[in-house]
């Protein structure tokens, strides 16, 4: 499974990076801005994509707008606060940061399983 990761902490995403290929899912790419995840999932056309909501440039909602106008890709959202995604897309697979392993393979489950679409 392809996975870009969507987020703008480099420890976190070196972190995270590690927790999935211990997993066995390969990571495609790592963007820290709205922009770079734009790109980075035309070119690496991901399986999966793990977004943090707020980014220093753009926001991580706003990417998987622009990236799901192209196709469905499974997605998860992740942050310390999710309030604005439980409002703005409550069917959206949400991790509330800090997670460990076990929540982030049952949300990988679940965001590959269920249909998150929930970006209209």
């Amino acid at each position: 499974m392809r996975t870009l990761i969507i987020e703008d902490d480099q420890s976190t995403a070196q972190l995270l990076t590690l927790m999935l290929e211990d997993m066995g899912i390969e990571v495609c790419g790592v963007e820290a801005s709205e922009a770079g995840a734009i790109a980075a999932a035309a070119n690496c056309h991901p399986d999966l994509m793990i977004v943090d909501i707020n980014l220093r440039i753009g926001t991580g909602t706003g990417a998987v707008s622009q990236i799901l106008t192209h196709g469905h890709v499974p997605h998860i959202f992740v942050s310390a606060d999710l309030s604005q995604v439980k409002v703005s897309h409550p069917q959206a697979i949400m991790l509330s940061k800090p997670y460990v392993y076990g929540q982030m393979v049952d949300a990988i489950q679940r965001a590959t399983v269920t249909d998150t679409s929930g970006l209209h």
